[in-house]
């Protein structure tokens, strides 16, 4: 016994229009996942509810895929602003790795690839960074030995005046 054809029209009743949407959404989202593993199509599917709530599934990166899209269709779908906000997220991202990799060779890793010069200068930084540190070690416990000699001092004078205290209660004590 089959089912009968459904009319395609809104569902009026709120809960059985939430309910067709969660299952006919699962149901859409499994068929793009099986789409893009039998025929190895590149698939993308963004959804949102009646509520907002975004689902999505891509068998490869949205972005490429959106930028496939653009080229194919020719439909801008963003700007320049896009493209120079995207071109300076690039910048940002090399800059980043090529700070990690100069952290490395400040860590001492990696360091076949280097040439002498490139060395040389490596050896100079980590110099000027030691003597920066001595420089600030030394200040730091010259700084100590300061509070030091304050601190006795003040336990001097602190003795000195429980010593009197001590006298002076002695002698009333007599």
């Amino acid at each position: 016994m089959g089912r009968g054809k459904t009319e395609i029209k809104r569902i009026e009743n709120s809960t059985n229009r939430q309910v067709t949407f969660a299952k006919r959404k699962n149901g859409l989202l499994k068929k793009a996942r099986e789409i893009s593993i039998l025929c190895d199509a590149d698939v993308s599917v963004v959804m949102f509810s009646e509520a907002g709530n975004m689902t999505e599934y891509s068998s490869s990166p949205l972005i490429e895929q959106l930028a496939r899209y653009q080229k194919e269709s020719g439909k801008t779908l963003w700007d320049s602003k896009h493209e120079r906000l995207s071109a300076e997220i690039d910048r940002v991202r090399k800059e980043n790795s090529n700070l990690q990799i100069e952290l490395r060779h400040l860590k001492g890793e990696d360091l076949k690839p280097l040439s002498p010069q490139e060395l040389h200068a490596l050896e100079n930084a980590l110099e000027d960074g030691y003597a920066g540190a001595r420089a600030k070690i030394k200040e730091h416990h010259r700084k100590l030995k300061k509070n030091g000699r304050l601190l006795e001092e003040e336990n001097k004078r602190l003795s000195s005046t429980y010593q009197q205290q001590q006298n002076k209660w002695n002698m009333g004590a007599i």
